[in-house]
């Protein structure tokens, strides 16, 4: 469970580490953001290799669980793509930060942190996959992947290219996500 600090810093982190760089970050940088000493961010974290590995596991098992929740609570396959659409979109216009870290530092995660990662993410683009399968006999599950893949990239682009008002974003990412994986 993540208490308010523990979130302030792993959020104040986050943007910085998106607008500055992880190399361009000092654990200093992270404490004065946040109101507090450097030194006292080792009550939460064992460094800052630690907060950002933590950063993305932490966002990577809310995908995983809010997914699957979404998933099993709908009526049906197409009420299931609708939600898991909705979804990421609001990852996506809500978390900007986390996915410039994850596409440009995914280097300077350990290669526990990468592993741990890449395991949720996994199961994450797996929910989307039996969803669309679901919903396509026409796909195989290697096509019904590289779809979902690709719609994720779509998505995820938000950071550098939502320059609409979010509405309209929203509304526009939501179609063009429903087109890629139905066409």
């Amino acid at each position: 469970m993540s208490t308010p600090r523990r979130q302030q810093i792993l959020d104040t982190a986050a943007s910085l580490f998106a607008e500055r760089g992880f190399h361009g970050v000092s654990v200093h940088d992270i404490g004065s953001a946040c109101g507090i000493s450097g030194p006292a961010l080792y009550k939460h974290f064992a460094g800052k290799d630690d907060i950002l590995t933590q950063s993305l596991t932490a966002i990577s098992e809310e995908l995983l669980a809010e997914g699957v929740a979404r998933a099993a609570a709908a009526r049906s396959p197409e009420d299931a793509l609708e939600e898991l659409i909705a979804w990421h979109i609001d990852f996506a216009l809500g978390h900007p930060a986390l996915i410039v870290i994850q596409e440009r530092e995914w280097a300077n995660l350990d290669a526990a942190g990468r592993k741990q990662v890449r395991l949720l993410q996994l199961a994450y683009v797996d929910i989307w996959v039996d969803v669309v399968l679901r919903l396509r006999d026409d796909l195989d599950a290697s096509e019904a992947r590289a779809a979902v893949q690709a719609t994720f990239g779509l998505l995820n682009s938000t950071p550098h290219s939502a320059r609409i008002s979010e509405a309209a974003m929203r509304s526009r990412l939501a179609l063009m996500a429903r087109s890629a994986l139905r066409a």
